[in-house]
């Protein structure tokens, strides 16, 4: 699986995420399960705010680019997890913890799974204010 030859909504979500400073986005391809959708987009959020900034984020680009808005929002108050159902894929925005808790890509293991490299400032903003 390649970032090029997913669905443009999931590449749109990818790039409006990384814009957003998400980390370690990866897409599991549930496609060939038949599943309730064919896609998840899976990120992580280091805050409250950045976690609600991307799910934010990705709503206006896929309304702006295509018309498109959530099927269904979960969690966008809470600092741990937020869902975004865009029926075709979801995405799914964790703190760090929730996402270890979670543990989705685990879950899903046997699907095909596409690992999104951080962007470099994104990699960097971390050792940047470790060393301030």
């Amino acid at each position: 699986m390649k970032l090029e030859t997913l669905p443009r909504a999931v590449r749109l979500a990818v790039a409006a995420a990384q814009n957003k400073k998400a980390s370690a986005i990866a897409v599991l391809d549930l496609s060939a399960l038949g599943t309730f959708t064919e896609f998840f987009v899976i990120c992580t959020g280091f805050s409250t705010p950045q976690v609600q900034a991307i799910c934010t984020e990705v709503e206006e680009v896929l309304y702006k680019e295509l018309k498109r808005e959530p099927e269904h929002r979960e969690g966008r108050g809470s600092s741990e997890w937020a869902l975004l159902d865009f029926g075709g894929f979801i995405l799914h925005v964790f703190s760090e913890q929730a996402r270890r808790f979670y543990d989705l890509e685990r879950l899903w293991r046997t699907v095909p799974k596409l690992e999104i490299p951080d962007l470099a400032d994104t990699a960097f903003s971390s050792t940047r204010s470790e060393a301030s």
